[in-house]
């Protein structure tokens, strides 16, 4: 009786790890565009934005000043839909390249404008050699992820890995726990 308890208590906090953590569809995220973003003035910006994080990018900044990782492509938009023939699941690698205020992030962290241009000069190196790539990310990158299936990542991840070719490289991405540079490891056809 009380490991049959005990199994049912671990599947419901295993669901709700699971269910509670997927994304959200929230049609009301509003993605400022490059030019917005640019001409936004300090005080459209959380008090600090900048300094507290070392933002110095204006796309960045917006971000940090309420905007959620994951929601926005790198240039500010908002991600298009996945194309009908997307695949339903993709088996990848990531690189991830942490920063100040992610999540599980370590608190000397580099500061976001930083990861940004690592995790670009990771990208070009992934581009060439993924396992070299790997090395250079922080703890959770790894050359072979697993699989994921759509609608459990964040759209503008989502649509990166989703639409990345067997064999290609896709990102950088924002993310909630940083900056993210994907393989689509899948075997080209």
């Amino acid at each position: 009786m009380t490991s049959t308890l005990l199994g049912m208590l671990v599947l419901a906090a295993a669901g709700i790890a699971i269910w509670g953590g997927r994304p959200r569809a929230t049609p009301s995220i509003v993605v400022p565009s490059i030019e917005a973003a640019a001409d936004a003035k300090s005080e459209d910006v959380a008090p600090d934005a900048g300094d507290a994080t070392g933002i110095d990018d204006p796309i960045a900044a917006v971000q940090a000043g309420g905007m959620r990782p994951g929601y926005a492509l790198l240039d500010g938009t908002r991600p298009p839909e996945l194309p009908s023939d997307a695949p339903k699941s993709v088996k990848f690698g990531v690189v991830l390249v942490q920063y100040r205020g992610a999540e599980r992030a370590q608190t000397n962290a580099r500061p976001k404008a930083e990861a940004l241009a690592l995790a670009k000069s990771i990208a070009e190196t992934a581009r060439d050699d993924f396992t070299a790539a790997v090395a250079r990310g922080d703890a959770g990158s790894m050359v072979t992820a697993g699989s994921m299936s759509q609608r459990v990542l964040e759209p503008a991840l989502e649509y990166v890995l989703f639409t990345t070719l067997p064999g290609q490289v896709g990102g950088p991405v924002d993310t909630p726990t940083g900056y993210w540079i994907v393989k689509n490891t899948a075997k080209p056809r």
